[in-house]
């Protein structure tokens, strides 16, 4: 008799949670010279998200911190669903983990409403205290992953093993590329859509976190 495997989301933040990126929305909002290049080169993989992020924060002198943090909390809106999804996932008793390349100082206040354990709260850390603002990465790739992640989404994935876990990942971008190939189903939109048809992974597209809670009631 074999027993049924745990569900486990691992779910986005940017553009998955929030409708928008918050990464680029800030740097977009305060446009520091040569931010557009370093967005494109990170989005097209050029160079690694670790990088990516690191450079265009470095762009910003920490003595904005008050304006940054505050533009990355009140330009954020949740998509539609996610109180609700985060509930369906507590009913039925679906271990749900934020996993986010965001960083504390707007993931932790946004996800502050949604009553989600703070451990299950994986993103990037940041540091006002120099010069420049400095992004921090306590969650970096395994000995498996080369990609240069910042937040590594397969190495997260990997404590739950694929034998006891089905793992389901919700996602949109650059981020959850390496996430999507580990998981067991995933649920796609923008970027991610594109690079699943691109690699022949199996996904289900979604605009809302009503469409996920549908899909996940029918499948079982």
């Amino acid at each position: 008799m074999t027993t049924a495997k745990k569900k486990i989301v691992f779910c986005d933040f940017d553009g998955t949670i929030t409708v928008n990126d918050n990464i680029v929305a800030i740097i977009k909002h305060f446009k520091p010279a040569g931010w557009e290049e370093l967005v494109q080169k990170t989005i097209s993989t050029e160079i690694s998200i670790k990088e990516g992020v690191g450079s265009l924060f470095r762009l910003l002198p920490a003595s904005m911190e008050k304006e940054v943090v505050e533009f990355g909390i009140q330009n954020a809106k949740i998509r539609d669903g996610f109180a609700q999804f985060v509930s369906y996932c507590k009913q039925e008793q679906i271990e749900f983990y934020v996993t986010s390349g965001g960083i504390d100082f707007f993931v932790y206040p946004i996800l502050a409403a949604f009553d989600i354990d703070e451990h299950h709260i994986y993103c990037n850390k940041s540091d006002f205290s120099r010069e420049r603002i400095e992004i921090l990465w306590p969650y970096p790739c395994d000995e498996q992953c080369d990609n240069d992640c910042g937040m590594c989404k397969p190495t997260v994935m990997r404590q739950f093993p694929a034998d006891e876990y089905e793992r389901i990942i919700i996602g949109d971008s650059v981020t959850d590329f390496e996430g999507a190939k580990l998981a067991d189903r995933v649920f796609s939109r923008s970027h991610l859509t594109e690079k699943c048809r691109e690699l022949g992974i199996a996904h289900t597209e979604f605009d809302t976190f009503y469409d996920i809670i549908e899909a996940m009631k029918q499948k079982g």
